[in-house]
């Protein structure tokens, strides 16, 4: 259509050319309410702007759902409890769904009794796609875990530790990644 730029893009090519152009032209052109909606925003989900509007960008949507991997919340065997100030910050997320991806030998449903216990609410809770997976084993893993919800892939920011993890958001085609020691950065998460 004249006059559109092809909305969010990925890959190469013209049309990410004039998408990214697009965005790159606007960015300073924003009224300033609208940034602090955003701000507002990236506050709560516990997100700082740079990370928050990074996102915005890249996908041209908000984010509606985080996605914590078990190594994100430094939880590595089945029971382990999950550091309380974790718990805390994700408790207080406001106006989006948690998701939780478990890695062996966590078992998925502890995990989520166990972040439920500690006041956070959890919408799905499955198990983490592993090296073994291949591409598309990945992707269908991802797609079975969002489908009971409705959730749009690229409006969900995963949480992660590791580089596989990083990986899942290109493999999955989700909004995109963020590595959990930003996420809980200024925190004592370590636990």
């Amino acid at each position: 259509m004249i006059g559109h730029n092809g909305g969010p893009v990925t890959g190469t090519g013209w049309n990410k050319h004039c998408w990214s152009k697009a965005r790159k032209d606007l960015l300073p052109l924003l009224p300033i309410e609208v940034i602090r909606t955003r701000l507002r925003r990236a506050k709560e989900l516990g997100l700082d702007y740079k990370s928050y509007a990074s996102v915005r960008s890249k996908t041209g949507h908000d984010i509606v759902a985080l996605l914590f991997s078990s190594n994100a919340l430094r939880v590595f065997k089945d029971g382990q409890p999950v550091a309380e100030t974790k718990l805390q910050k994700l408790a207080a997320l406001k106006h989006c769904d948690r998701l939780i991806a478990a890695a062996k030998p966590v078992v998925p449903k502890t995990l989520a009794n166990q972040l439920e216990d500690g006041g956070v609410q959890v919408l799905t809770a499955f198990e983490a796609p592993t090296l073994a997976h291949g591409i598309r084993e990945t992707r269908e893993a991802f797609k079975a875990a969002l489908s009971p919800s409705k959730l749009p892939g690229d409006k969900v920011l995963i949480v992660g530790d590791t580089m596989l993890e990083a990986e899942w958001a290109d493999i999955a085609r989700l909004g995109a990644y963020l590595p959990a020691e930003t996420y809980f950065a200024g925190q004592n998460c370590q636990s």
